[in-house]
């Protein structure tokens, strides 16, 4: 995968609404995954475009993978069951940034993968965020789960293979449990690169309840993360995994962040 840069914004930015706008959707979340890496804050700062910058925990970057399966997604005013499903995947990093005066957190998605042709057609358009198409293939049980994903395009790929843990398994840079998903819950708002340079398509997940259960994991590889260019060896180590499953929850677009030479046409 290439890796995003920060050389086309500048700290000016305007989130204005585009002409078509994806009502808010609303779904179960069968099953997500945030598979978590922390990473040196330089290496981080050099993929990050502004305005954003890496949101630090323990004086480390925190990036992933969100691997989420959606079933019976639609407008909210339709009935779930003709709801559509898919499987998703996106390389997420936690981001922060200055609003107004006031900082403002959430994520920064350099890619989304599909397995939806829809997702893949609408996204940039009228979901939030260009999603490339790839292939998923998943085994998974009460307790153990393995996911790999493969980009039609060749950019992207990834492996991960987990179990649920017994209790916190520790060594990350989150405390406890309750560390972690505070910190996850905060990042609902998510900015995903569009169609140009120095446009992000804004999109903020509610949830009707908030549970996360820690995971072993077993192996994971990202090509994201695999990118020497932009994470040197040392730069970045897994960290932490998380699973969340059955959760009701909505998508609420919320607008699209124009920077720099892209305000000439607000």
């Amino acid at each position: 995968m290439n890796a995003p840069t920060n050389e086309n914004c500048s700290g000016a930015f305007r989130v204005v609404s585009p002409m078509l706008q994806l009502p808010v959707m609303r779904g179960v979340i069968d099953r997500r995954m945030l598979v978590n890496f922390r990473c040196d804050p330089k290496a981080l700062a050099c993929v990050v475009p502004e305005p954003f910058r890496p949101k630090l925990v323990g004086g480390f970057g925190v990036a992933g993978i969100c691997l989420i399966r959606l079933k019976g997604l639609g407008p909210r005013w339709l009935p779930s069951a003709f709801g559509l499903g898919s499987e998703n995947a996106a390389h997420r990093i936690a981001v922060e940034w200055d609003d107004a005066g006031q900082r403002r957190e959430g994520v920064f998605i350099p890619r989304r993968d599909t397995a939806s042709r829809l997702n893949e057609l609408a996204g940039g358009r009228l979901f939030p965020g260009v999603h490339h198409h790839a292939r998923f293939q998943v085994w998974e049980s009460a307790s153990r789960f393995k996911i790999e994903m493969h980009s039609d395009d060749g950019e992207t790929r990834v492996r991960v293979a987990a179990r649920l843990a017994e209790g916190w398994p520790g060594g990350s840079v989150f405390t406890s449990l309750d560390d972690a998903s505070r910190f996850f819950q905060a990042g609902a708002l998510g900015w995903s690169a569009g169609h140009e340079d120095a446009r992000f398509d804004g999109l903020e997940l509610h949830t009707f309840e908030w549970k996360m259960e820690p995971l072993v994991v077993e192996r994971v590889e990202s090509s994201f993360f695999d990118h020497r260019d932009a994470f040197p060896p040392g730069s970045v180590e897994f960290d932490s995994a998380f699973l969340m499953r059955g959760i009701e929850h909505e998508w609420h677009a919320r607008g699209r962040m124009l920077c720099n030479h892209k305000l000439r046409d607000v």
